[in-house]
C-alpha cells in the first residue's frame, strides 16, 4: 500500500520503534550502567539497545545494537512490545531477549556492560522499568508467545500494563 494510503496524519498518534535487549545466560542479564555522560539514565542499568533505522527490521537493528554496545552477539527473538505513552509522538519498544551469547564484552560511548544477577537488581540503580520488564521476561522461552504492554504515567508513578 502506497504511503499516500497509509492514513498518516497529525491527529493520529505515531511511535518511534527502539529495542530494548535483555541477552542472558541462567540467572544473569547483560546490562548496561549508563555513561555518567548520558542525558537519560546516567549511572543507572538498562537493557542494551536503542532505535531501530530506517531500512532495518526489530531484530536485525537489535543485533547491530547488541554488538554496537557491547561488542557480542547472541540468538535473538522477540519477547515482546511495550507502546510507550510520550505524548503526541510514542515509543514502540520491542523487547528482545537473547542466549548464546558469543564474544567478549566490551564498553561502548554509552556505557559499561556487565553481566547483573537478577537479584542484584535490588541494590542497583536502575532505570525504572527494568524490573518489570525482566520479572515478564525471566521464565520466557524461544517459541513462547510474546506478550503486550502499555507504559505510562499516573501523576509521579509508572505504571507498565500487560494484556
Amino acid at each position: 500500500m502506497p504511503v499516500s494510503d497509509q492514513g498518516i496524519n497529525k491527529d493520529r498518534y505515531m511511535f518511534i520503534p527502539r529495542t530494548a535487549i535483555f541477552a542472558r545466560r541462567g540467572d544473569e542479564y547483560l546490562l548496561i550502567k549508563g555513561a555518567p555522560t548520558k542525558r537519560l539514565w546516567a549511572g543507572k542499568y538498562n537493557g542494551l539497545g536503542g532505535h531501530v533505522e530506517r531500512g532495518e527490521d526489530v531484530l536485525s537493528a537489535a543485533a547491530r545494537e547488541l554488538e554496537e554496545e557491547s561488542g557480542v552477539t547472541a540468538d535473538l527473538w522477540l519477547c515482546g512490545t511495550v507502546l510507550v505513552d510520550a505524548g503526541e509522538v510514542g515509543v514502540c519498544l520491542f523487547v528482545i531477549c537473547g542466549e548464546n551469547v558469543k564474544g567478549e564484552i566490551n564498553a561502548s560511548r554509552e556505557g559499561a556492560v556487565e553481566w547483573v544477577k537478577k537479584e542484584a537488581l535490588l541494590h542497583l540503580p536502575v532505570v525504572e522499568d527494568l524490573p518489570v520488564l525482566l520479572e515478564r521476561i525471566h521464565s520466557m522461552h524461544k517459541g513462547d508467545a510474546p506478550f503486550s504492554a502499555r507504559s505510562f504515567y499516573e501523576g509521579e508513578q509508572l505504571k507498565v500494563l500487560f494484556r
